[in-house]
């Protein structure tokens, strides 16, 4: 398969599709405020952000990106933090420049489509619908549907044989190192986007197969 020419793609929600951190940072600052800490501030989650709610509130509780919290406190922290996501899911959220754009390509050419993320259900499909994207999608897999998620490579294998696509024949788009060690696992292409959540590291140098700043640039990339 050349990369032009898939017979299914994946794609990752948060950091790809939807600029989430906005809801997210509101919420680890309101669960720090409710713990008597200071506040972390959107800049600092944007760099924690990608492995998933239980990572970011041990992040935001030690202030750092490599670490582990105190376990009284993370037994704490979490219950709130899923309590005011919860009621905070897409309020402030948005999908990138050239998303709808690109889905109604890929869809209008034909592609099966699949989202795959980290996110647990119970959040993943709210926003998806929300933003209108939900019927986009053959398959909406999400951190909590499969016994593994990402970056191990079976949320990926999982679609392409819902699809019945081969995963040599299939494609990735997502934004992060995770992203990429599942496609390369998994057998599949990977296409990354260059404003995603990768920890403050440019996702170039996990050497995907291409990277794009706009789901617009998908025409050019993808055989119609």
């Amino acid at each position: 398969m050349s990369l032009l020419q898939p017979k299914m793609i994946l794609i990752d929600l948060d950091g790809t599709l939807v600029d989430s951190v906005p809801d997210l940072t509101y919420c680890v600052d309101a669960m720090m405020a409710r713990l008597g800490r200071p506040a972390r501030g959107e800049a600092a989650v944007r760099t924690w952000v990608g492995n998933g709610i239980e990572r970011l509130v041990r992040r935001a509780l030690i202030g750092q990106l490599d670490g582990e919290p105190d376990e009284t406190d993370y037994q704490r922290a979490y219950p709130i933090f899923l309590e005011l996501y919860a009621e905070n899911t897409f309020n402030r959220s948005g999908l990138y420049p050239g998303v709808r754009e690109g889905l109604e390509f890929m869809r209008d050419a034909g592609y099966p489509l699949g989202c795959v993320t980290n996110k647990a259900a119970r959040f993943t499909e709210p926003l998806l619908q929300h933003l209108g994207i939900y019927d986009f999608f053959g398959i909406v897999i999400s951190g909590d549907t499969l016994p593994r998620k990402k970056p191990d490579p079976l949320p990926l294998i999982h679609a392409a044989g819902h699809f019945g696509v081969k995963p040599k024949a299939s494609l990735m788009i997502g934004d992060s190192v995770s992203d990429v060690n599942a496609a390369r696992a998994a057998g599949f292409k990977i296409i990354c986007t260059s404003y995603g959540y990768n920890h403050g590291v440019d996702i170039r140098e996990s050497d995907p197969d291409a990277v794009i700043d706009s789901f617009v640039e998908l025409r050019e990339l993808l055989a119609s």
